[in-house]
């Protein structure tokens, strides 16, 4: 869609990786944070010296022309978008690679797909976008399959139909973010979600993960978007009906999202659209005491305002990604009905009551311009940050992400044991780092703080680091009541903390639903739930 070049090994577009003047600043950055840091450029390997093996299927001949066998296809296939992802394809260390990648062009394919499969004894990994941060698309299986087969919905990327009336649209599930959007453009309307990785996920992907988008509040996940689903299952194929609420028992939508593609392959679904907004306001609000600003997003989260972000940065995160020396609460409203001025002004009374200030003059406007400095400096740096987190990955740095959500009085226990646990754990692997948290979204009940890593590693060594840090965060996490997702999903990475936190007797029902919908279970192994096979 763009004429650019996906990358098989990072993120995004090989045109668009940190080059140049910008890598030149960002090193000079990460010196001056850690000058222990040695910052030596390591380069991807090529496509050739991974020597991936033979692939050990063939399509039939109805689906030989979905297939590719391509090894560059393959790879590309093979890992998702986590620092260690990254890290593993730059050492040349991409060991579970798929055997094929089939690209249907419509339903009945998919159907055929998996018929061919779950005769054959082949493994199917759903694939969207290939975004996932929890290896979500990483098959990590054995003898007990004939092969792998990725199924890349791309090629289903259209909206089919859009209801006017009732503000709805069919669309199906490979579509883009950007391709979405632009399609709905010329009706007047918007899907209104944007997850940091909107440019290259897809409508599939988020439904299957429960994903969650850029806006804090009022309809923050693709749940809350969602009006029915179509799913193809080994069994057949389930399909919700359309209704803006239902009390009609448990609800069938609610098997399906979030489950990562191990019950079913989502091939459309009916998503609650939104006018396109016309007004916005905005502002940044300082905190010189952090505590006083999570009080204050508090109140907001609780006053009914609904902000359409509200993000709050600590003073680490601040300084790095906004250049900012205070805690900084990046506050915006936006509206399709009404001005935001008003509301914007109820919000920043309730900011100086809890000691906030104001750097700058707030912005209203009919156009999307409603950012302050401050805001957009934050912007630009976030759509940037999956970009230099591979230049800097690149550079043996560990630099990586986990988020979470808990109930308002549990945060600051929560952060104080998320803070004392990485600080162990970078001690334990020898690594100088810096722990950032922010919220991303914010709930009456409670705040989703996503925190950040930025730590010089040992190149070699940088992935088996970041493990030890991992596992040790989670286990704060967990050991704090808090989830061990808030919108990443659960994957591969995530199941020994999920297995602990959802109750024994649903991890049985859900994989008696499985039996049922994949009895032969082929369908994403090892994801979410160990089936029975």
């Amino acid at each position: 869609m763009s004429g650019k070049t996906r990358s098989w090994w990072g993120w995004g577009n090989v045109e668009d990786a940190v080059t140049g003047p910008e890598r030149a600043v960002l090193t000079r950055r990460t010196a001056e944070l850690l000058p222990d840091a040695d910052l030596t450029v390591h380069e991807a390997p090529p496509v050739e010296s991974f020597g991936v093996a033979p692939s050990r299927v063939t399509a039939p001949p109805a689906l030989a022309r979905l297939a590719s066998y391509d090894p560059r296809d393959r790879l590309a296939h093979s890992h998702g978008q986590a620092f260690r992802d990254v890290v593993r394809a730059l050492l040349g260390n991409l060991p579970h690679v798929p055997d094929a990648v089939l690209r249907p062009t419509s339903e009945a394919e998919v159907v055929h797909t998996l018929e061919w499969c779950d005769g054959a004894g082949i493994a199917v990994v759903p694939f969207g976008g290939g975004t996932s941060v929890v290896g979500g698309v990483e098959v990590r299986t054995g003898a007990e399959y004939a092969g792998v087969v990725s199924l890349d919905l791309g090629s289903l990327d259209r909206v089919l139909e859009v209801d006017a009336t009732s503000r709805a649209a069919l669309v199906q599930a490979g579509v883009l973010g950007p391709r979405l959007e632009e399609q709905l453009r010329p009706h007047g309307y918007t899907l209104r979600f944007f997850p940091q990785s909107f440019e290259f996920s897809t409508l599939g992907g988020w439904l299957a993960t429960r994903a969650g988008g850029h806006f804090a509040t009022r309809l923050t996940h693709i749940d809350d978007l969602t009006e029915s689903l179509r799913v193809v299952t080994p069994a057949g194929v389930v399909e919700s009906r359309r209704l803006p609420g239902s009390g009609a028992g448990p609800s069938p939508d609610r098997l399906f999202l979030g489950s990562e593609g191990t019950l079913g392959v989502i091939t459309q679904a009916w998503v609650r659209l939104q006018d396109r907004p016309r007004w916005r306001a905005g502002a940044s609000v300082a905190f010189q005491d952090y505590e006083a600003g999570v009080r204050a997003v508090r109140a907001l989260a609780q006053s009914g305002l609904d902000p359409a972000n509200c993000r709050l940065l600590d003073p680490m995160e601040a300084l790095i990604n906004a250049g900012s020396p205070t805690a900084v609460l990046v506050l915006g409203f936006e509206s399709a009905d009404h001005p935001v001025t008003a509301p914007l002004e109820r919000a920043l009374e309730l900011c100086r009551d809890h000691g906030g200030s104001l750097p700058e003059t707030p912005r209203s406007t009919d156009s999307a311009a409603a950012r302050t400095a401050a805001a957009d400096t934050w912007r630009s740096a976030f759509l940037r940050m999956p970009y230099q987190r591979d230049a800097l990955a690149a550079q043996g740095m560990i630099v990586e992400t986990f988020e979470t959500a808990c109930t308002w009085d549990r945060f600051a226990g929560l952060r104080a044991a998320v803070d004392t646990a990485a600080r162990d754990a970078l001690r334990q692997v020898g690594a100088t780092g810096v722990l950032t948290c922010r919220f991303t979204h914010v709930y009456p009940d409670g705040p989703a703080p996503y925190f950040g890593i930025y730590a010089a590693g040992a190149w070699g060594r940088t992935v088996e680091q970041w493990d030890e840090i991992k596992q040790a965060v989670s286990e704060a996490l967990v050991a704090q009541g808090a989830t061990i997702t808030h919108h990443h999903a659960v994957g591969r990475d995530h199941r020994p903390w999920y297995d602990r936190q959802r109750p024994d007797l649903f991890a049985a029902a859900l994989r008696a639903g499985k039996a049922v919908l994949d009895p032969s279970a082929i369908l994403n192994p090892g994801v979410v739930i160990d089936p029975l096979r």
